[in-house]
């Protein structure tokens, strides 16, 4: 039965290699996209780092997607 499903009457190495190709590109876009945002947050982080205390105050009040970007920074620290 297990056979069966593997080889799915002669096709099994089409299926097969279709979901394994499309599951590697996904991690692959996965990885980029990750790589990519950790990058732009280390950026955000450095720049925000070189603003005066009250501005860099003013700025995270402001936005709420800063506090996220620099909270998620400090965690990967």
């Amino acid at each position: 039965m297990i056979k069966d499903l593997i080889l799915m009457n002669g096709y099994g190495v089409f299926v097969w290699l279709s979901f394994f190709i499309t599951i590697t590109t996904c991690l692959i876009f996965y990885y980029k996209t990750l790589k990519t945002l950790k990058k732009y947050e280390r950026e955000f982080a450095s720049e925000l780092n070189k603003l005066s205390e009250q501005q860099r105050k003013t700025v995270l009040e402001q936005s709420r997607i800063a506090n996220q970007i620099l909270a998620s920074y400090n965690k990967s620290i």
